[in-house]
């Protein structure tokens, strides 16, 4: 644990405990949501399928780098991980991805993958205005992660025919702006 860092959290008014309840839940949501993409990019198939396929695999592994810039803050804090992996995958912050009842309901499998990304975009936000002015090291990996998580919904509202979002698909490279949090 950073003992100062944890410390300097406390002093700006902020729950520690809760703070890393949620970032536990958000880490166990990004875990789990690369888990499901993962299943769901495998039935990503036909006409349809094969044009949202790439997409879903950039969030697919973006949603992993997530966790993985989550762990730390995790534990520098004083938290931890739960030991079990169906209790870790059962604390997540949203409901799980899962493939729709019939995996070539191209427009079934868009609702998921974007509810999935609208979830993530709410907890972020929570966690931004939770830290904002008060912990700058969480505030600035929420807010990259946030920034990742609202490219994914707007790609699969525009598949969704909810309007143009601005935003374009990211070639060659994953996660801009959690990448920092990786090295």
């Amino acid at each position: 644990m950073a003992r100062v860092a944890r410390e300097m959290v406390e002093k700006a008014g902020i729950n520690v405990e809760q703070l890393v309840e949620l970032l536990v839940k958000n880490a166990a949501a990004e875990l789990t949501t690369y888990y499901y993409y993962t299943i769901l990019r495998c039935n990503l198939i036909g006409l349809d399928g094969e044009g949202i396929k790439e997409i879903a695999e950039a969030a697919r592994i973006e949603d992993r780098n997530h966790f993985e810039a989550l762990v730390p803050r995790i534990y520098e804090l004083g938290g931890k991980l739960p030991e079990d992996m169906k209790a870790f995958h059962d604390t997540s912050a949203c409901p799980p991805a899962k493939l729709p009842d019939d995996p070539t309901n191209i427009t079934a499998m868009l609702k998921v993958l974007v509810e999935a990304e609208r979830c993530a975009v709410r907890g972020y936000t929570h966690i931004c205005n939770m830290t904002a002015g008060k912990d700058h090291r969480t505030y600035d990996l929420a807010q990259s992660i946030l920034n990742e998580e609202i490219e994914h919904e707007s790609w699969f509202s525009e598949f969704l025919g909810e309007g143009p979002s601005g935003h374009f698909m990211r070639r060659g490279e994953n996660s801009p702006f959690v990448s920092k949090f990786l090295r």
